[in-house]
């Protein structure tokens, strides 16, 4: 049983999404939401938690909220890396980060300051890998990217206890995709 799973993976612009009416956003977000869904009834899911970063953190959030709107029960915790990291963002996802942030049934900051070095980011992937029993983790190692760093915090602690790590791949994804084209067709 993993009752608290943190879920993080790439930015959007990891992905090639820059903009929310990206065509293959409402795939990518069906392909969390399906996997989180699994994720609760096979593991005994109880809390979700992220940091509420720009794309499958905030997306993965976003989910959640949703299974919780159908009935399904799921709390979700927003641990912010530091104040203020919504500033940057761009409008659209500014407005989901304080839609995720205002609906989670715990919300804080990890460094209790603003931005101020890289080390606040290695800080918050430390502390919620050792928060958590799980990690789902939208990231393929062929792809490099930011997911890279949780994926490593999560070795650190399998080599003290076990700690899985659930892959949502491209692969995954494009499948779904492909699923949908058949029903469609």
């Amino acid at each position: 049983m993993y009752t608290a799973l943190a879920m993080s993976g790439y930015k959007p612009h990891e992905l090639g999404v820059f903009q929310e009416k990206h065509e293959q956003l409402p795939y990518l977000k069906k392909a969390i939401k399906k996997k989180l869904s699994e994720m609760i009834e096979s593991w005994g899911v109880e809390w979700v938690i992220t940091s509420g970063q720009a794309g499958v953190e905030l997306w993965g959030a976003e989910a959640a909220l949703e299974l919780r709107e159908e009935g399904v029960p799921l709390q979700i915790a927003t641990l912010a890396p530091f104040y203020n990291q919504e500033e940057k963002f761009p409008e659209a996802t500014k407005e989901l980060y304080e839609y995720v942030w205002q609906h989670s049934d715990y919300k804080d900051y990890i460094t209790k300051r603003p931005y101020e070095s890289p080390a606040q980011l290695r800080q918050k992937n430390d502390f919620i890998i050792l928060k958590t029993d799980a990690l789902f983790l939208l990231y393929d190692e062929m792809t490099e990217g930011t997911p890279k760093f949780y994926a490593e915090a999560a070795e650190k602690r399998q080599k003290l206890e076990e700690y899985p790590v659930f892959y949502l791949t491209p692969e995954d994804i494009e499948d779904l995709i492909r699923e949908e084209m058949d029903d469609w067709g």
